[in-house]
């Protein structure tokens, strides 16, 4: 399978055929994507906390290492966050994966360029901190391949997987219906969907 890659390929071939993937969004372009390739409980759209998402997904990895868990998250989101990839790196969970979609532009505030337009390289940042499988990926050959990764997490790997899929200059339209955008309900929908209803009980 070869080809350019549209943002909504990428939603729908990580997140959209697999069912038991707990998911966290970056805010804005990425929980539209996953939204619309599949509204799902066990997907957490991080509204807010611009530079958190690969945290949020470090602590959920740990905390439930018999789940895979994907950030899906665009490259301002994670330019924000560079000091967790540390984080992430030293703590080494085999059952992360953080996907940045890299459209070189930050999308939620007026399409301007970000630092990947110019020398930044993220997935080189990641291999740097000590994440030993970062990669780039541009067509749909190097997407099956993160998305075979992405299925994979586990005790098998040897740490995390990073991946940074290349679109640029393509931003997320407002989508048909927008994600929930409650953040109590999309906490307990979350926690629900994972640990049943009596935990909130």
């Amino acid at each position: 399978m070869t080809g350019a890659l549209t943002r909504q390929m990428i939603a729908d071939r990580l997140v959209g055929n697999d069912a038991d993937l707990l998911v966290v969004t970056g805010l804005g372009g990425t929980a539209w994507d996953a939204s619309r390739a599949g509204d799902r409980e066990l997907t957490y759209y991080l509204w807010g906390g611009m530079g958190l998402a690969a945290s949020m997904g470090l602590g959920l990895a740990l905390s439930r290492p018999d789940r895979r868990v994907l950030v899906l998250t665009g490259d301002g989101e994670m330019l924000m966050g560079l000091g967790s990839l540390a984080t992430v790196a030293r703590a080494a969970p085999t059952n992360l994966a953080i996907v940045v979609v890299d459209n070189e532009l930050y999308g939620e505030t007026g399409g301007q360029m970000s630092h990947t337009a110019g020398a930044c390289d993220l997935a080189a940042v990641a291999r740097a901190t000590g994440i030993t499988d970062s990669r780039l990926a541009s067509d749909a050959t190097e997407l099956e391949d993160v998305a075979n990764a992405l299925s994979t997490l586990g005790p098998e790997r040897h740490g995390p997987l990073f991946a940074v899929i290349q679109v640029p200059g393509q931003l997320s339209g407002p989508p048909a219906e927008l994600p929930p955008r409650d953040g109590t309900y999309l906490k307990h929908r979350f926690r629900e969907a994972l640990m049943g209803s009596a935990v909130l009980r």
